[in-house]
């Protein structure tokens, strides 16, 4: 291998949103390109001529199919179905074609709707999957707006899925305890995704605020931050909490009037694109998710040197944080709990400031090119 260049094809739906599979697979992408001069094209099928949302190494090639899955959205759930077969399969000609053409050596899907025929595909490439939500929420149907034809087609979908993945040379999740929910596939790896950006110093954990960051989604738990920081502000009234996030925030605010939370003390705050100065400006971070893919903010929060106090949610905290050593993780929806420990980092600095220092040298471990090199050895092996 190490006389060849290596021909590397990423496909999925497009890279206009401002969203973190984006972000991971531009920073690898750019990384492979750039540092290992692997030969990279990006394969999507949505998006058009927008602009990128996130820089693309001039090395890093893109093909867009202009398929136009978005189209579906708009679509009722029985109107979908012939709209989709109709672009499934001009998608499967499209695809066909153009690995055919590039002829890569490996294949990376980010299981979209190519995994439906992505390993029929002759073009003589070792096929990848790489997933970045954990098993029990891919594409999960909202108990709320559920009948019995979607959770039978649910169910028949994940059958289905767990056979195509089984047809995968190598499929790769972010965390070793979603890599257990998989137990009928013996072709796992586990990568995490990269840290975005290594910081040049590190909070001075003097400041008395608490950070919270993410959407403003029933995922990121924030209903239940607000229940637990009622309780916090009353045991700490000289700590202020401030969440930021993209999304709806009168649902979050309506909740605060009603449990008589103080708005100078915590705001809830839209996004800002510097979210590195936030977390220096703060001594604690605080993650309330009911579930996730992988919980890269509390990488983010580490390596700026903040401890962290996060539910045990499936799945990512566990993978990240180490209970009692550089963090603190509670009873996944428990307030009272999520509460308490907030309480207790606020009140011992001394313990805040040890976990503090574990915490940077933990997030070392997803620094990119400590990822890029394990990816490296995968496809190379390959």
């Amino acid at each position: 291998m190490e006389n060849k260049r290596l021909k590397l094809v990423y496909i999925t739906p497009s890279l206009y949103i401002a969203g973190g599979v984006e972000r991971v697979l531009t920073l690898k992408a750019n990384y492979l390109a750039d540092h290992y001069n692997y030969d990279v094209t990006i394969v999507l099928t949505d998006g058009g001529d927008k602009p990128f949302f996130y820089p693309l190494s001039d090395k890093v090639r893109v093909v867009q199919l202009n398929i136009g899955f978005e189209e579906l959205w708009k679509l009722s759930f029985l109107r979908k179905i012939p709209v989709y077969l109709r672009k499934q399969r001009e998608y499967r000609r499209k695809l066909t074609a153009c690995l055919m053409e590039l002829h890569p050596d490996v294949t990376v899907s980010l299981l979209r709707r190519e995994i439906n025929f992505l390993c029929h595909i002759g073009d003589g490439s070792k096929k990848v999957g790489e997933l970045h939500v954990n098993r029990a929420n891919y594409r999960n149907f909202e108990a709320a707006d559920s009948n019995w034809v979607k959770r039978l087609f649910a169910r028949y979908w994940m059958r289905s899925l767990v056979e195509k993945l089984r047809r995968l040379d190598r499929f790769v999740v972010l965390t070793h305890e979603d890599a257990e929910a998989w137990p009928e596939l013996d072709n796992l790896e586990v990568i995490p995704d990269p840290l975005s950006f290594r910081p040049d110093t590190v909070s001075r954990l003097t400041e008395k605020r608490v950070i919270a960051v993410g959407r403003y989604v029933y995922q990121k738990g924030f209903d239940l931050l607000l229940q637990a920081w009622a309780n916090v502000e009353k045991k700490c009234p000289d700590w202020q909490l401030d969440v930021y996030g993209a999304g709806n925030r009168e649902p979050y605010e309506r909740q605060m009037q009603q449990l008589g939370i103080d708005s100078l003390r915590c705001r809830l705050n839209g996004p800002v694109d510097n979210i590195q100065s936030e977390y220096l400006k703060s001594s604690l971070m605080v993650f309330s998710s009911r579930f996730e893919g992988f919980g890269m903010v509390l990488v983010e929060a580490m390596a700026c040197g903040l401890p962290v106090v996060s539910f045990a949610c499936p799945c990512g905290p566990k993978d990240i944080v180490s209970d009692g050593i550089d963090g603190l993780l509670v009873t996944p929806g428990n307030t009272d709990q999520l509460a308490s420990a907030i309480i207790q980092m606020i009140s011992d600095e001394g313990r805040r400031r040890e976990m503090a220092i574990r915490a940077i040298e933990k997030s070392r471990m997803f620094d990119l090119p400590t990822l890029a090199e394990r990816w490296k050895k995968l496809f190379e092996s390959l």
